[in-house]
């Protein structure tokens, strides 16, 4: 049996690159996904192939136009033949005050984090159904769930429906596709680069192990549900907090 392929979108940065990286250790081939930053995209795709013993691509795709969803998928089988893997990861946000907010920006974070999401599921759930067998994760966010702020209610929003079509998603592709949805806490990405010490400090207080958490923490997760060792976690919603709390 050949190694298994993953794509993971957003993966040149963060989470996404944590877990590409977590991959390629465990021998999965993986498709690093980018939208920006293609050189920094294009060096990571170097160290993998020279770092670990596995097949790998990089693809420039924005994950919400459906042209460019199907042309990645295409490449991908067209490289590699199937895909047996994909996390849903590329997202974006843009905090701002609730009702300074326009309807273009608010789009736009729906448009990448919801759509991004489901147009990556289809193309790729195709390809699974058709062999009868693949995972996907899905990572949405604890503010999805109960830890919400106005200034990212567009952010909050999509994350929740992130959640949502997990459960459709799963019900769709059963029995042969496992679908799984991780809700990270605060995650030291460049996401969250900008936060003031202050709020740093704050958010901590509030965080059971009293710190953020490292992106490769959030990808192990991941790596355990593609794992057969989670062979029978499906339709499931897992927060990776270190016990947040609204205190």
């Amino acid at each position: 049996m050949g190694k298994l392929v993953a794509i993971v979108t957003g993966s040149n940065r963060g989470i996404g690159k944590a877990t590409i990286e977590e991959f390629a250790k465990n021998g999965i081939n993986v498709v690093i996904n980018y939208c920006h930053h293609e050189e920094e995209a294009l060096e990571f795709l170097d160290y993998i192939g020279s770092t670990y013993d596995v097949d790998c691509m990089a693809v420039k795709c924005d994950v919400s136009v459906e042209d460019d969803v199907e042309k990645m998928v295409n490449a991908v089988v067209d490289r590699f033949g199937t895909i047996d893997i994909l996390v849903n990861n590329a997202s974006v946000c843009r905090d701002s005050l609730l009702l300074d907010k326009s309807v273009k920006n608010f789009k736009r974070i729906l448009d990448v984090n919801l759509i991004g999401t489901y147009l990556c599921s289809k193309y790729v759930g195709r390809v699974m159904l058709e062999k009868k067998s693949g995972i996907i994760i899905n990572i949405s966010s604890t503010n999805a769930i109960d830890t919400y702020y106005p200034e990212s209610c567009d952010y909050d929003a999509s994350k929740a429906g992130v959640i949502s079509l997990t459960h459709n998603l799963a019900r769709e592709f059963a029995p042969n596709i496992r679908v799984n949805c991780i809700c990270p806490g605060w995650v030291k990405t460049d996401m969250n680069k900008d936060l003031s010490i202050e709020q740093i400090n704050e958010e901590r207080r509030n965080i059971l192990v009293g710190r953020f958490a490292e992106a490769e923490e959030i990808a192990k997760v991941i790596n355990f549900l593609v794992s057969e060792d989670a062979s029978y976690v499906n339709d499931s919603i897992i927060r990776v907090d270190g016990g947040k709390y609204n205190g």
